[in-house]
């Protein structure tokens, strides 16, 4: 038996040593794989839009190329997450990014103005002001994305949003493009008489593009921007002071069938209108400026498609509104998210961005070639003459609770409850320092 355990004993120590020379005579080439696989992983949840199969998704090209860049420059892999609501009662990207994004579920992520706002708040979001490449932004970029004097958010694009025409039925039945409110509802008058069913296609998210334009076109473009914002903080001016007009004028639009309320309230952007649109039934929509250059929105067209502002009583009117990447401020790798971020709005990577989408960059040293679609709006805002939907100036959150409020007018509420509930959201945000939502009576 002992002779037995000697002999176990031996095989093992042989094989012991065997293993040991093995190990010890291993290619060191053959560790790299491994190494790869351990490159640190940044979290990235941005929304994805819903496209044809068969069609390239420029914005999310855009995108992915400064990633790559980023990635390169920094050694770090980007996983992307997703997420599309599927239609009108599903949970919006917004209400999904709120509970990610306070869960520290992600590291980077892609915002609404109105979520960037909330969360940068709550103190839910790093700030980027210390940013290597911030020193190239456009001014507009700061007062838009700055809450609590933190640089919370910045975006790759600065977005514009405008009235998408089709120029052949305006030649056709004789029609200017419009200037004023005045005459986008004869234009509208004339498209209806000649059996244009709905001349203006919308969405449950856009209309209150209309409303910005009017209410705030000599706020911005008046020369006492400053002072006005001041007034409104303080409570001295009401916000349903410079809104009404714009509700007015989208009452009269529904008020005489030249917009659906009841189909606005359930399509999603882009999707409830844009067949009709591409088909010629309908001549104006509203969208941003992407969706022209973009085959999965309007970037394709059987016709002379152009992009102008929206009417108001200084002429055509761009609205201005950004999105913004962001890094969760308790996010698990945020120093290695805010270095990618930082590469991705490097002047090199925002060149690459506007040159593959044709956006306004925020970055003051990238010029733009614009196409000729988007000219008549891109001329305007060299000039000088936009709105602003999205400042974090105002203690009042813009374009979220206004788009909420919209919504409330489609679903039958009067201009006067609306502007109640206007009343309602500037009590509460100077009572609780901003913050509040549109609410409306049961």
């Amino acid at each position: 038996m002992n002779d037995m355990k000697r002999w176990i004993s031996a095989c093992l120590t042989a094989l012991f040593i065997l293993s040991l020379a093995g190990c010890g005579h291993e290619d060191p080439k053959n560790l790299i794989p491994e190494e790869k696989e351990k490159k640190p992983t940044v979290n990235l949840f941005s929304p994805m839009e819903k496209s044809d199969p068969n069609a390239e998704n420029v914005a999310r090209t855009a995108l992915d190329l400064t990633v790559a860049m980023a990635e390169e420059a920094v050694g770090v892999t980007v996983a992307y997450r997703t997420y599309t609501a599927e239609d009108h009662k599903d949970k919006t990207y917004d209400d999904v990014a709120l509970d990610r994004a306070r869960s520290n579920m992600d590291d980077l992520y892609l915002l609404n103005p109105d979520t960037i706002q909330t969360l940068g708040a709550e103190g839910k979001l790093m700030d980027l002001s210390g940013l290597d490449n911030v020193k190239n932004l456009r001014e507009v970029i700061r007062i838009a994305n700055t809450v609590d004097g933190k640089l919370v958010a910045i975006p790759q694009e600065v977005v514009a949003y405008g009235l998408f025409v089709n120029v052949d039925l305006f030649k056709q039945y004789g029609l200017a493009l419009p200037e004023t409110p005045e005459e986008l509802l004869e234009c509208c008058r004339v498209f209806k008489e000649n059996g244009i069913e709905t001349p203006i296609g919308a969405n449950r998210w856009w209309l209150e593009t209309f409303v910005f334009a009017q209410a705030y076109a000599d706020l911005y473009n008046g020369g006492n921007t400053q002072a006005e914002i001041a007034s409104l903080n303080s409570g001295e001016r009401k916000y349903s002071d410079y809104m009404r007009s714009g509700f007015e004028f989208l009452q009269t639009l529904i008020s005489q069938g030249y917009i659906d309320a009841e189909k606005a309230l359930v399509s999603e952007a882009i999707e409830g209108e844009r067949p009709d649109f591409l088909a010629g039934k309908t001549p104006i929509v509203m969208a941003y400026w992407a969706a022209a250059n973009t085959e999965t929105a309007y970037g394709k067209t059987d016709f002379e498609m152009k992009v102008i502002g929206f009417p108001s009583s200084r002429g055509q009117m761009p609205v201005l509104s950004m999105t913004g990447l962001a890094v969760g401020a308790n996010a698990e790798n945020r120093e290695n998210a805010a270095r990618i971020l930082d590469h991705m709005i490097s002047d090199e990577a925002l060149q690459l961005f506007s040159e593959t989408n044709r956006v306004i960059s925020p970055s003051k040293n990238v010029s733009l070639e614009c196409p000729p679609s988007l000219t008549p709006l891109y001329d305007r805002i060299e000039d000088g003459v936009y709105v602003l939907a999205t400042n974090a100036g105002m203690k009042v959150e813009q374009w979220g609770s206004t788009c909420l409020i919209v919504r409330e007018l489609l679903n039958g509420a009067s201009v006067e409850e609306c502007m109640a509930a206007f009343d309602r959201l500037q009590d509460a945000a100077l009572a609780h320092s901003g913050g509040a939502k549109a609410v409306f009576p049961e």
